[in-house]
């Protein structure tokens, strides 16, 4: 393993780190609240790893709700994680089994971003760097959901100092990422309004996965880009 691209790695998610503290702070502060040791949260923060799914969980937990019924609600909010997967195989498909293993596990949103930036840009995508990059996100995720549960007290509602804004805040920040490539106008804003219409008429959290579903069945009725014809026209004269 690199040494090199590990340190790259840790180097290019220590920004990640820093914008999703408040996230696991508030994670830990409403778990505590909702009656979950300090035990319990930091295991969940540990094993689940998925902000979104672990604000959905807490929420679910403790009420009159059937075990299956909170799996598929945090499977509906992780179901894009399996199309993140599919896209991210070319760029990881030299990896040997054990580290797709914890490839998949590290998935999350900032990390399939930067990995399908860093992989359309030419770089190459070494499992050092994912590694560092992914451990510099979870290990202090970690760690905060357990400090936002000790300290969950002095937070008070996040909704009355504008936490709560954050989240969205900051999937935005991602999705925006990716406005430079073809098709992003009409592919978000199809997106947006199926999940708009699907949490007024469905509810949380089923309107994340039927607004990516949406989208991704848009993107794939449109042409291809000029460029992509191209190549298609290329590859078949070959």
């Amino acid at each position: 393993m690199s040494r090199a691209n590990f340190i790259d790695g840790v180097r290019g998610g220590f920004p990640i780190t820093v914008a999703a503290a408040p996230f696991g702070a508030l994670f830990g502060a409403l778990a505590a609240d909702h009656g979950m040791s300090l035990a319990e949260l930091t295991l969940m923060s540990a094993t689940v790893y998925a902000g979104a799914s672990q604000m959905v969980g807490i929420e679910l937990f403790g009420h009159d709700i059937q075990a299956w019924l909170i799996v598929a609600s945090i499977l509906a909010v992780n179901f894009r994680h399996v199309l993140y997967s599919a896209a991210l195989a070319p760029y990881v498909k030299h990896f040997t089994p054990v580290q797709k293993f914890f490839t998949f596990f590290l998935l999350v949103d900032p990390q399939f971003a930067e990995t399908v930036k860093r992989g359309e840009a030419g770089k190459p995508v070494t499992f050092a760097w994912y590694l560092g990059f992914g451990l510099a996100i979870y290990v202090p995720w970690v760690i905060v959901s357990l400090i936002g549960g000790l300290l969950g007290s002095f937070i008070g509602d996040p909704k009355s100092i504008g936490l709560d804004i954050l989240l969205p805040a900051y999937f935005l920040g991602i999705v925006l990422d990716f406005r430079h490539r073809d098709n992003f106008l009409p592919v978000s804003l199809v997106s947006a309004v199926a999940s708009i219409v699907a949490y007024r008429y469905v509810g949380s959290p089923w309107h994340v996965s039927l607004g990516a579903a949406a989208g991704i069945l848009l993107a794939a009725l449109l042409p291809p880009p000029p460029h992509e014809q191209e190549l298609e026209t290329d590859l078949h004269e070959v």
